[in-house]
C-alpha cells in the first residue's frame, strides 16, 4: 500500500535495504555473484542514476511481484552472503567495512520510514486502524516543564565531525563557525501552545507566513497539523493507536517547516539555525524516546528535552559544509545531490533508532513535508 509519493510500501523498504547490501557490497566483493532476484536494480534502486534508471517513486505500490514472502527470502539470502563475507576478515579492506557500516545506518533510516510511512498509509483509512494498541500512557502527559531559555554568548564554535566513529558525508568535516548571541528553548512547543496559534487565526493570517508557506497553506487548505481533525467541537489526532483527542501537554508534531516558522513568528521568536542547535546541545547526552521504546507517544521526560521525541526544524537550508568532499561514484548521490530547496532538522524522534542519532546528525526535508515526526523548538536573538 502506498497512499502518497513520499510514503513507500513496507515491502519496498525491505527489498530496497537488502538491494543496497547486494549491489554495493556483494556485486563488488563476491566474485561471480548474480542478483538473487532478477532485475533487482529496476525494482529497488531508489535514486542512484549512475547505476540504472530508478523505477518511479510514485509507483512503488504497484510492484506486485516479487511477493512479500519472496522479499523476505531475498533478505535472508543476502544476509547469509554478507555474513559469509564477514567470516573472511583477513581478505577484506577498509572500504568493505565502511560499506557495511553505511548499509546498517541506511537500513536504520528505513526502519524509521517504515513507521512514518505506515502511519500515513493507515491514516487515510476511514476506520482509523490501530498499529499498536498499548502505547497510550496519559500519566506521562501531565508533566510539561516551564518554557525556559539557555543563553549563549557570541563566538567561534566548531560544527560537524571528522568521522570519529560513523557519520554521513554531509556531517563532515568539522569546521569553524561564528555565532552571534542567542538563546534557545529548553523543550519543543506543546500541542496546547500550538492550539493558541490556531485559535488566533494563525492559519488565516498571511503576515505569519513566508510567501511560499502562505501559497502552500492556501493551496492545500491547511488549518492544523497533519493528522488533526476537528470533530463536534473537539480536536482529535490520528496516532499509531488510532484516533485520539489531542493531548495539550504533548509536543506538537507532524509540522512542516512553513508551520514551524509561522508559529515562531507569531509567538515573537524564531527557529534556531542548525549551528546554534548543535552548539547549544554539544555537552548533552543523547537520551530520550527513540524507536526502541516502541511508544510513539511524544512526551517530556525532564526539564530539558533534546534528543528523540520529535525532529526539530531549523531555519538552515541544507547545503554542503566548507571543504566537504563528495564521495566518488554512486555513493556521491546518497546525500549531496539533495542539497537544494530543503531544510535541516536536528535531534531525532520517537521513531528514530537510538544509536542512529548523534549531535552532528543532519536530517533534511522539503519545507512542506509533514509526515515525519517533526516539531518546533524556539530560539531568539540576544544583545
Amino acid at each position: 500500500m502506498q497512499a502518497m509519493v513520499d510514503a513507500s510500501p513496507p515491502k519496498w523498504h525491505l527489498a530496497h535495504t537488502t538491494w543496497f547490501f547486494e549491489d554495493f557490497i556483494l556485486m563488488d566483493y563476491k566474485p561471480g555473484y548474480h542478483y538473487y532476484l532478477e532485475d533487482a536494480r529496476k525494482l529497488f534502486n531508489s535514486y542512484y542514476e549512475t547505476l540504472s534508471k530508478p523505477f518511479p517513486r510514485s509507483k512503488r505500490g504497484l510492484i506486485s511481484r516479487p511477493t512479500v514472502r519472496e522479499v523476505l527470502n531475498y533478505r535472508r539470502a543476502v544476509d547469509e552472503e554478507i555474513i559469509a563475507l564477514l567470516s573472511q576478515s583477513n581478505e577484506l579492506d577498509e572500504k568493505f567495512y565502511s560499506l557495511i557500516l553505511l548499509g546498517i545506518h541506511h537500513e536504520q533510516q528505513h526502519q524509521e520510514l517504515l513507521i512514518t510511512d505506515l502511519k500515513y498509509n493507515f491514516s487515510i483509512n476511514p476506520l482509523k486502524p490501530s498499529y499498536k494498541k498499548d502505547i497510550e500512557n496519559p500519566s506521562e502527559w501531565s508533566f510539561v516543564p516551564p518554557l525556559t531559555w539557555d543563553y549563549f554568548q557570541e563566538g567561534v564554535t566548531t560544527i560537524g565531525t571528522n568521522n570519529q566513529g560513523f557519520s554521513f558525508d554531509n556531517e563532515q568535516p568539522a569546521h569553524k563557525h561564528f555565532l552571534y548571541p542567542f538563546a534557545i528553548a529548553n523543550r519543543p512547543v506543546t500541542n496546547g501552545e500550538y492550539l493558541e496559534f490556531i485559535e488566533d487565526n494563525g492559519y488565516e493570517t498571511p503576515v505569519n507566513w513566508l510567501s511560499d508557506g502562505w501559497a502552500t497553506v492556501t493551496e492545500q487548505k491547511w488549518s492544523a497539523p497533519l493528522y488533526w481533525e476537528y470533530i463536534d467541537g473537539t480536536w482529535y489526532q490520528f496516532t499509531l493507536s488510532g484516533l485520539k483527542p489531542v493531548e495539550k501537554n504533548q509536543p506538537v508534531t507532524h509540522i512542516s517547516f512553513y508551520e514551524a516558522d509561522a508559529y515562531a513568528r507569531w509567538a515573537g521568536y524564531r527557529l534556531p539555525t542548525e549551528q546554534e542547535w548543535e552548539h547549544a546541545f554539544r555537552n548533552e547526552p543523547v537520551e530520550g524516546k527513540f524507536l526502541e521504546n516502541l511508544l510513539f507517544n511524544e512526551s517530556y521526560e525532564s526539564d530539558k528535552t533534546i534528543f528523540g521525541t520529535v525532529w526539530e526544524w531549523t531555519c538552515s537550508p541544507y547545503t554542503r559544509y566548507p571543504q566537504s568532499a563528495r564521495p566518488e561514484g554512486a555513493l556521491g548521490e546518497y546525500n549531496a545531490k539533495f542539497m537544494s530547496n530543503q531544510m535541516v532538522l536536528r535531534g531525532g524522534s520517537s521513531a528514530t533508532p537510538r544509536n542512529h542519532v548523534r549531535l552532528t546528525y543532519r536530517n533534511f526535508f522539503h519545507p512542506d513535508k509533514r509526515w515525519q515526526f517533526s516539531g518546533i523548538r524556539l530560539a531568539k536573538e540576544e544583545q
